[in-house]
């Protein structure tokens, strides 16, 4: 795991504006939070051209000429500031309607909502914000999904053409799209020009034909493809996509996105708008399917860096993205899903640097459901602890429970994930358990490739029987050099592009030479897998799980 340094922040003007609040106020941490709110926006849905807001409230919230305003604020204004989009009579029910103007320069795609009423000639909000939960009512697109099982992998680009990808059953892969890569700078050559909202961005084409490459190569093999989306700001063309709270000489392999300043806010809107688009599967550049925004994100000093310790400060950074990057993609393609990222490291932190995954979970949620539900997926990355333990069916007792209390989640306990995002106020806007993407798992054969062959095996195994799981992506087909100084042996082929048992056992699971595979994996488990996973007999050894 690579680990950020710690960088000065440049041009910095503040986390949040003055907040006008009706009712009283409570200050937590870093943020203002208002209490007691009288106007609740129950939903912000598209109709047509249109944007329709429906209001409740217990009585009737007295101002001076008897309105509501509702105000249209971008993700980084805070309280009645933004554009007067409409004006109602105030009252306990009460439906309002305005443009939805999309892709002009007012458009209100990604925009929060709020309500406010002037009292002494001040504007003074009434109402928590609330964001469009339908964007895929204004979609140009409805793709097919390519949805063919959950068998899925890390590949190499040049497994498309090795055909190791068709021999392996593969159905799924997930790969990244660094943002600084195919975004271009005004000036810069060889680019493609992408009006939206009014103004008008550039794109490499280069890098974009790559990606277009890339993803034909494997929706031609019937692959589905996820996309997580990074952004390391190392270009002129990106870096107002950068977040002002991660300037400044930190040195990590992504950085939050700019939610604090009106142009990097545009930036990402139509950098999601032009992906969401080209791979609708509709324009002749291939299809993808699912997107991840961010890679592990409670690992803020690992893969989504911002110089600040508050868990609400990164989360509500994080939201505000997910809104845009969700809002844009869906009304692109109304099949895609969209997802957030957290590690393993549900209850215990191994870098002082990161939040809990749970606690970084709850608070995505409480956000989510505060301003607005919809159908956001959960890519969930349950690695055996530590990273480097060989064995996927025998954890460590001290670090693998039972309960949600939990230090980790593995594939061991994956059930306390899964009855966790059963709970009421984690479901989806139609009542549903979310879609849950196991989209990075690996295990190492550096203590054995017996170990690894039959962790494969497990791990696939369990998941399969679990229908709120809609992908397991294996980390990954190649070893890297690197990763194999920290004992992380995860690919499933050599250095030199041999093949590993773990490779011979991934391809048969899931097809008519399973049997076999299973009875290799009970062979070294020394238990029958079928049995150790219907009845989730779990295994724990005592000790640290340091293998020697």
């Amino acid at each position: 795991m690579k680990v950020c340094k710690r960088g000065i922040t440049k041009n910095w003007k503040g986390l949040a504006a003055l907040l006008l609040l009706t009712a009283s106020v409570i200050f937590c941490g870093n943020h203002v939070q208002a209490a007691g709110r009288p106007v609740s926006i129950s939903s912000c849905q598209i109709a047509g051209g249109n944007v329709t807001c429906t209001l409740r409230a217990d009585s009737v919230v007295s101002g001076d000429d008897g309105k509501y305003y509702i105000y249209a604020n971008e993700v980084y204004q805070d309280g009645p500031v933004g554009t007067v989009v409409a004006t109602v009579d105030a009252g306990t029910s009460v439906t309002a309607e305005f443009p939805l103007n999309y892709n002009t320069a007012d458009s209100n795609l990604s925009r929060k909502f709020l309500v406010a009423v002037k009292r002494g000639g001040q504007m003074m909000q009434v109402s928590d914000e609330h964001y469009i939960t339908n964007p895929e009512a204004n979609a140009a697109y409805t793709s097919t999904r390519m949805t063919r099982g959950i068998k899925g992998l890390l590949p190499e680009v040049s497994a498309i053409a090795t055909g190791e990808l068709k021999d392996l059953g593969i159905q799924q892969v997930v790969y990244n799209l660094y943002l600084d890569e195919v975004c271009a700078a005004p000036g810069d050559s060889g680019t493609v020009s992408y009006d939206y909202n009014g103004q008008t961005y550039y794109f490499s084409n280069g890098r974009v034909t790559h990606y277009d490459q890339m993803i034909k190569g494997f929706n031609e093999q019937g692959i589905q493809v996820t996309m997580v989306l990074l952004n390391r700001g190392g270009t002129e063309g990106s870096q107002d996509l950068v977040h002002p709270l991660a300037r400044g000489g930190a040195e990590c392999p992504s950085y939050a996105l700019n939610v604090e300043e009106d142009g990097g806010v545009q930036h990402l809107k139509a950098a999601c708008a032009f992906l969401g688009q080209r791979y609708s599967g509709q324009t002749g550049h291939g299809q993808i399917d699912n997107w991840i925004l961010g890679n592990e994100v409670n690992a803020r000093t690992s893969w989504w860096y911002m110089d600040s310790t508050s868990l609400d400060v990164n989360v509500s950074a994080y939201v505000k993205a997910f809104r845009i990057f969700y809002n844009e993609l869906k009304a692109m393609n109304a099949n895609v899903q969209v997802y957030n990222s957290i590690d393993q490291e549900w209850g215990r932190k191994s870098n002082p640097g990161s939040f809990l995954a749970k606690e970084y979970l709850d608070q995505f949620n409480y956000y989510m459901n505060r301003e607005g539900n919809i159908d956001w997926g959960l890519s969930y990355h349950p690695y055996n602890s530590p990273l480097y333990d060989p064995y996927a069916w025998n954890g460590p007792a001290v670090w693998v429970k039972q309960n949600v209390s939990t230090p980790y989640i593995t594939m061991q306990n994956i059930d306390v994930l899964i009855d966790y995002m059963h709970q009421s106020k984690f479901l989806n806007p139609a009542g549903e358990v979310r879609s849950i993407s196991l989209a990075e798992i690996g295990f190492t054969s550096y203590f054995g490739e017996e170990k690894q062959e039959a962790s494969v095996a497990y791990g696939y195994l369990k998941a399969a029987t679990l229908p709120d799981v809609d992908a397991f992506m294996l980390f990954r087909l190649k070893d890297d050099a690197h990763e194999m100084e920290s004992k992380l042996s995860l690919g499933i082929t050599n250095l030199d592009g041999s093949h590993k048992p773990a490779y011979d056992i991934y391809r048969s699971l899931g097809t008519a030479d399973e049997g076999a595979a299973k009875a290799r994996a009970s062979e070294i488990i020394g238990m029958d897998i079928d049995e150790m996973i219907s009845k989730n007999i779990v295994w724990t050894r005592g000790g640290d799980g340091v293998v020697q």
